[in-house]
């Protein structure tokens, strides 16, 4: 008996490619097709398919709102989202909603009939862009977020003047090895003592070999 299939899509050039694709298989056969939410619902419980190949957007009901229904049933229709719309927050509202296999439209071609054969075997199924996706977005909430070094603070220029400090340079020296007034230079320190919330030289000079700003060679 071949997989009993639905299909919804507003887009009819798409909903009749899909049909055409699904239905070069033997083993799968479109039983309908919908162009919007509300009548998938009403088509589901009708026809009873065995998958419903989704979009997510729609005029009167999202795929994902629709596919929600459609699980509130408790049928044994199962949803495949099919859409161009591949952030981690489409795919996980999917999921959520009792979707179990997520395909991009630009991505899909053959892939959808593997799809439909894998779902319909008890199966989730997951096109390779979308699991790329949701593997970053998982690596990257891992990371520790990084902190702010206390000299990403500093101008280049703040960094300049730091560096000849903390290296024994009087402001006057400062001042004619950069080029800039004496007055300049000793606004520069205080702006610098007030960005990184130090109060004394020591310290001033313990935090910029700390950040590798000078050594103590």
């Amino acid at each position: 008996m071949p997989i009993k299939v639905i299909i919804v899509d507003d887009h009819a050039v798409i909903r009749e490619g899909l049909q055409m694709l699904l239905e070069s298989d033997p083993d799968i056969k479109v039983i309908a097709t919908c162009s919007t939410g509300i009548n998938a619902i009403s088509e589901v419980r009708n026809l009873k398919p065995d998958i419903v190949v989704m979009d997510i957007s729609m005029p009167d009901m999202d795929g994902i709102e629709a596919t929600r229904h459609i699980a509130e049933l408790k049928s044994s229709s199962k949803v495949i989202i099919l859409s161009m719309h591949g952030s981690t927050e489409h795919v996980q509202r999917a999921l959520n909603a009792g979707a179990v296999g997520y395909l991009l439209k630009q991505s899909a071609g053959t892939e959808v009939i593997m799809a439909v054969k894998a779902v319909h075997a008890g199966k989730r199924y997951l096109s390779e862009k979308i699991t790329d996706i949701l593997f970053d977005n998982y690596i990257n909430k891992q990371k520790p977020s990084r902190q702010e070094q206390p000299l990403e603070k500093l101008s280049q220029r703040e960094r300049d003047v730091l560096k000849l400090i903390v290296e024994g340079r009087s402001n006057q020296t400062i001042a004619e090895m950069l080029h800039l007034s004496k007055k300049t230079v000793e606004t520069y320190k205080v702006r610098i003592m007030q960005k990184l919330d130090i109060h004394d030289l020591p310290s001033l000079v313990k935090l910029a070999i700390q950040q590798g700003l000078t050594s103590l060679e």
